[in-house]
């Protein structure tokens, strides 16, 4: 029987099949797949645990010996076989085949390997294990499928995300599970249970590192292009997310943009700026409507809007030379000056 990952605990509450076959090239989910089966066995008794590393001239008489005896004391137990090539050569093969040919009541078989390829996954040996057991393929994510992942994970831990907060999160991660299963546990450690929005996203990114990305808009919403581009590079020597960045510049020229427009229609300044909170970015919000104009905003809004694609791999380009251009474009500079700050 073939599970998708998400499948198996579902499939683990109804109780334990004698073998399993955990296959991929993402390690978190193998990891945690092996994991939940482990749990699932010591719930029903198997107390005894016996691990085997295939690698270069191991014996397979090892494992056909193991499966076919009795634990001491005749308690229930799992065996688990390591193989991270894939490949148990023609010895191996049959051993893995005639395990397959006489499943034990007491026994729980979990073997763990790398990816399949097509030729194995015909093999008598493969096609023995699925029908003896279930055969879970594991494969690395894009991004919807990661989004997804985030979504599910952090509902089991009593978060609620926003669907912008968990798009935001699986762009940040870039397909890695392991460090998405890390932020969401400083999500957890830093606001606890409850709604996730993408504001929340950022501030738990931002918390580890030395610069920020309000570092960085607040510098250059106070036309300090110099620190600005300073606080851009240390983002990017510290391996912030090109589309963190973008996110929050695009977030600032988008707030701008709705003030200039209340300024223009007539509403006084000092009701204008009401609405920034906190009250202490009130200064800098006012510096940059001093300086931009409507037209200016305008132009920022389709930069970033480019910005965000390329940070995306939508369209073509640098993310960081984009995101300089957008920074210094905030910060009031012309572009012709991007070059000679950025070398």
């Amino acid at each position: 029987m073939k599970l998708k990952p998400e499948q198996l605990e579902s499939h683990l509450q109804k109780g334990l099949a004698p073998i399993y076959l955990l296959s991929g090239e993402e390690p978190l989910q193998l990891m945690e797949a092996a994991d939940a089966i482990r749990a699932r066995a010591r719930a029903e008794g198997f107390e005894d645990r016996e691990v085997f590393t295939v690698d270069k001239g191991f014996d397979w008489g090892q494992v056909q010996t193991a499966a076919e005896s009795l634990s001491l004391f005749a308690q229930r137990r799992v065996l688990e076989l390591r193989m991270p090539s894939g490949k148990p050569g023609a010895q191996g093969g049959k051993v893995l085949e005639a395990c397959a040919g006489q499943p034990s009541a007491d026994t729980v078989l979990i073997i763990q390997c790398g990816k399949l390829e097509r030729q194995e996954q015909k093999s008598r040996w493969c096609q023995a294990l699925e029908q003896a057991g279930v055969m879970i393929q594991v494969w690395p994510l894009d991004l919807a499928g990661t989004e997804a992942w985030i979504t599910r994970r952090m509902s089991r831990r009593g978060l609620q995300p926003t669907a912008g907060a968990a798009r935001l999160l699986a762009e940040r991660v870039e397909g890695n599970l392991l460090a998405a299963a890390q932020e969401i546990d400083k999500l957890m450690l830093l606001q606890g249970d409850g709604p996730v929005d993408e504001a929340a996203v950022m501030a738990a990114v931002a918390d580890s590192a030395r610069f920020s990305v309000y570092d960085l808009t607040d510098a250059a919403l106070a036309g300090e292009a110099g620190r600005a581009v300073r606080i851009l590079s240390g983002l990017r020597a510290e391996g912030i997310a090109p589309v963190l960045v973008s996110w929050a510049l695009a977030r600032e020229i988008r707030t701008l943009n709705r003030l200039a427009e209340q300024a223009a229609a007539g509403t006084p300044p000092q009701v204008v700026l009401k609405s920034v909170w906190p009250p202490q970015r009130q200064p800098v919000v006012r510096q940059a409507l001093r300086r931009l104009s409507l037209h200016a905003l305008g132009q920022l809004l389709r930069e970033g809007a480019r910005a965000d694609q390329v940070a995306k791999g939508q369209k073509p380009g640098s993310p960081w030379d984009e995101l300089l251009d957008l920074t210094l474009g905030l910060a009031g500079h012309p572009s012709s000056l991007i070059r000679n700050h950025s070398h």
